[in-house]
């Protein structure tokens, strides 16, 4: 086994509100941290799971005062993308892209499935993984997890590629999903969800960014971008059975893919989250999203509700409450399944003239009627537009307990920081 490193808790000095703990940073000749994902265990709220791009798992077992670093190996790879999430049992799952050649780009297989770790000892170790949708010479890419609450049932969705980047008209995009009722030791043959499908290039017209939710009856839904629009789908059956037609629910104006100063790209993919909670708003489905409606140089957090399944959904929410012509950008949504709140990370230009960049959490305890924001990151940072800076960041809350997950930039060099955060701290 690996030897476990332990982390130091590297919490700057300053005004914060919330201290700031750094799990990795940055080392000459590794690949940079970045694209992090976070979980806490239901069934033990002090062990908290992280994941960094590419292939690093960071887990504590005190509740966030400390932390140890492991490295996960497969024989299909490990390639970034990573999804962390734990089963009603209190298994954990590392979701991630395939590599088996270690070769990227230049060899065929590069993305070839999605993978799956798992972890039955809160993180500390980790099995060699199972392949999910292997479909060459097709590629898989953006995969995330969803959970049924009291059951060891388990759904990913992703984007299947015909070719990634291909700039072939008749190259296709599609979202697949595949399911585990055993634990994750074995994954349904994938099944195609989506009715109209996207270009390959990774861009508005790529049908990218599915997330699927499961409630306790077993209902599955699951929301994408595409082509300027968020797109919604579900099963009443556990994944046997889909709309006939997909449902087109939000406008994404600027599409998903947009242009922030500073960096070298970002999105505005779509969050799906339900509230699956004993409280009034049990049974509720949210989606968070980043647009540009008020402009390119405006980019704003949006929320949207449904009540009834998604045949209804109200009207988008402008989450950030700042003034005109700042950005807002790389939202990240989760709800605590105990008490109903909805928490959103991302990023946040509110106070500066220029690319200085501050992380903020806003949270919501009406359903997502209304809701409050807090910066939480302990000092400004400014990306470099040369170097690749992630896709999206990351939140977990649990029984009153939040655990966002960013990353950050300083002189060239990524760096991951989460913060252990009390609701009860909130005004």
């Amino acid at each position: 086994m690996k030897k476990l490193i332990v982390l130091m808790l590297l919490a700057q000095t300053s005004w914060a509100q919330f201290r700031n703990i750094t799990l990795a940073v940055e080392q000459e000749g590794v690949i940079p941290p970045l694209e992090p994902s976070i979980a806490i265990n239901p069934r033990d709220p002090k062990n908290i799971v992280a994941g960094v791009a590419v292939d690093r798992a960071i887990y504590s077992l005190d509740g966030g005062i400390s932390w140890r670093d492991t490295r996960l190996t497969s024989p299909f790879g490990v390639k970034g993308d990573p999804a962390i999430i734990f089963d009603a049992k209190g298994d954990v799952f590392f979701f991630h892209l395939s590599d088996p050649s270690n070769e990227g780009r230049q060899n065929e297989a590069w993305l070839d499935r999605i993978v799956v770790n798992q972890s039955t000892d809160k993180g500390k170790s980790w099995d060699e993984g199972e392949s999910i949708g292997h479909n060459p010479p097709k590629d898989q890419d953006k995969p995330w997890p969803g959970v049924h609450p009291k059951k060891q049932f388990m759904a990913v969705s992703w984007t299947e590629f015909d070719k990634y980047g291909a700039t072939d008209t008749t190259c296709k995009s599609n979202i697949l999903i595949s399911f585990s009722d055993n634990g994750g030791k074995k994954w349904s043959r994938p099944k195609r969800i989506n009715g109209v499908s996207g270009n390959c290039l990774d861009d508005d017209e790529t049908v990218e960014g599915a997330v699927p939710v499961i409630n306790p009856d077993g209902k599955i839904f699951v929301a994408w971008a595409s082509r300027g629009y968020i797109v919604f789908d579900r099963s009443y059956d556990g994944g046997n059975r889909w709309l006939n037609n997909d449902l087109v629910i939000a406008h994404q104006y600027g599409g998903w893919n947009m242009t922030i100063p500073g960096l070298k790209r970002a999105n505005g993919l779509p969050v799906l989250g339900i509230d699956n909670s004993p409280s009034r708003f049990g049974g509720s489905l949210y989606i968070c999203y980043a647009d540009q409606k008020n402009g390119a140089e405006d980019t704003d957090i949006w929320l949207i509700r449904s009540t009834n399944y998604g045949d209804n959904w109200s009207p988008p929410l402008r989450i950030n409450k700042d003034g005109v012509g700042k950005h807002q950008f790389f939202p990240w949504m989760t709800v605590d399944q105990a008490t109903g709140y909805i928490y959103i990370v991302y990023y946040d230009r509110r106070d500066y003239d220029d690319n200085r960049t501050d992380v903020y959490l806003a949270y919501s305890r009406d359903g997502g009627s209304s809701f409050k924001e807090v910066k939480i990151s302990e000092s400004p940072f400014v990306p470099d537009p040369t170097k690749f800076f992630g896709d999206y960041n990351n939140i977990s809350a649990h029984k009153g307990i939040i655990t966002p997950i960013w990353t950050r930039m300083d002189n060239g060099k990524t760096s991951v920081l989460t913060a252990v955060i009390k609701d009860a701290d909130l005004k």
